[in-house]
């Protein structure tokens, strides 16, 4: 064990830690264990089937992807991502782990592994990969029926928003005592956020994150989320991270701003010398066109996912590209050349942020190294364009079932066991009967 983490743990008196690892889904599972008890194994052992979990807590047929035998692997621990668990009540500490096999090479059903390999193949050509996230989220009324629609909360002032407030100072500050905790708790955590604004919705807000290295960045979004659920908590509302949680309002997403550093120089790849667009950049865009249609399991995971990429609500339905245009799938900001980036604007923020930064990366990594030709930009609105994402998870299943270089990028285990979990779901989902059936075909039909 890494002398640090001791001196973290015997430094904040930690009683337990809190050993996860995140699934497919991005739920974190794992084991909490006593002090002593960490710092002598190192290590945990959980079921490889884990990863493997749907977001209802189910298995697909795990055999296939597996084994017959339903083995563990390995869980090391990655020491710097150690961190207070600000909420505990007792000091408690989390460390996110890898998931290992038994000769020491990743699971390659992990999603931190799944990163880290797409990290890797830029690393391979001198590039280094940086993003910056932007998480959309809702407050809203503590809700026990899952068959009522979510309401917006009551703030200070006693009285639920009652329309729409896009960057609102006073809409903010109605729920003041709830961000000022959860400020005091993403320090502590060191989670470094940056801007807060509320965005469009009734009780949608946003926060940015500082740009920097995708598993950085995708290990705080990770536990990002978790803290704001908890915060919620502790002020009797609930937080969610749906992609469209209520029928009448703009979807949430997760936005990720991305360019690319010549690792020797740590220049901006995306610009030439004199300070135009490079080749790289334009082809990293034609990727993104190519390809976001074919990963959209990774980036719009769940049924709900596809209701929040609808026509004049706030959110693409194209693979359009244009300079600081918000009505296209990608938007480039306006920026100085050594800051030229690339904003994926298709991924709703209920995606499992490792594999939502693995699938934006592997497009442009794509777009690269086949130099493929972007589209020209668009100067005008992109709201009456045809669709070019899929409309539902079944289509977008199929897509990146027979993808073959996104398959090669990915691995092939990994996309073949991803898919298997989101076809159950969606299998899962299937089975319900709606309250719209109900009311529209019981006594009609």
């Amino acid at each position: 064990m890494n002398p640090n983490m001791h001196d973290f743990l015997s430094q904040h008196r930690i009683h337990e830690v809190e050993c996860v690892i995140p699934d497919m889904t991005g739920i974190a599972r794992g084991k909490i264990l006593p002090k002593d008890l960490f710092l002598d194994s190192g290590e945990m052992r959980i079921p490889k089937s884990v990863l493997l979990n749907t977001v209802n807590g189910q298995q697909p047929d795990n055999a296939p992807y597996v084994g017959e035998t339903d083995p563990d692997m390995v869980c090391r621990p990655d020491t710097s991502t150690v961190r207070l668990v600000p909420w505990a009540a007792e000091p408690v500490a989390v460390v996110i782990h890898d998931c290992l096999e038994f000769d020491g090479t990743p699971v390659k059903l992990s999603p931190r592994a799944v990163l880290r390999h797409v990290v890797s193949l830029y690393e391979a050509r001198g590039w280094q990969p940086v993003v910056a996230p932007e998480m959309e989220f809702y407050l809203v009324a503590r809700n026990h029926n899952p068959h009522e629609p979510l309401q917006p909360p009551l703030g200070r002032t006693g009285k639920p928003e009652a329309g729409r407030q896009s960057y609102s100072i006073d809409a903010v500050n109605d729920f003041d005592p709830f961000f000022m905790e959860l400020s005091q708790f993403c320090e502590v955590h060191r989670l470094g956020v940056e801007t807060l604004i509320h965005e469009a919705g009734a009780g949608q807000m946003e926060i940015n994150f500082s740009h920097g290295d995708p598993m950085d960045l995708a290990d705080r979004v990770f536990l990002f989320k978790r803290t704001v659920r908890e915060t919620a908590l502790r002020h009797g509302i609930f937080a969610t991270f749906m992609a469209k949680p209520m029928e009448t309002e703009p979807g949430s997403a997760m936005h990720i701003h991305q360019s690319v550093l010549d690792r020797a120089t740590g220049n901006n790849i995306f610009s030439n010398a004199d300070g135009s667009a490079s080749a790289l950049f334009t082809h990293y865009i034609g990727g993104l066109q190519k390809y976001v249609p074919q990963v959209m399991p990774m980036l719009a995971p769940y049924v709900n996912s596809y209701r929040r990429l609808s026509r004049y609500m706030s959110a693409p339905i194209n693979v359009q590209w244009g300079h600081d245009n918000r009505t296209c799938g990608i938007r480039v900001p306006r920026s100085q050349p050594v800051a030229r980036r690339v904003e994926n604007r298709v991924p709703g923020v209920d995606v499992n942020p490792y594999l939502a930064m693995a699938a934006t990366l592997a497009c442009g990594y794509l777009g690269m190294t086949e130099q493929v030709v972007a589209t020209a930009p668009m100067g005008t609105s992109a709201w009456n364009m045809d669709y070019e994402l899929p409309r539902h998870l079944e289509d977008a299943i199929t897509r990146m079932r027979h993808c073959e270089a996104m398959e090669a990028v990915l691995w092939p285990e990994f996309v073949q066991a991803f898919c298997a979990v989101k076809e159950f779901e969606y299998a899962t989902y299937n089975r319900v009967i709606s309250s719209w059936e109900r009311e529209h075909l019981m006594l009609l039909v």
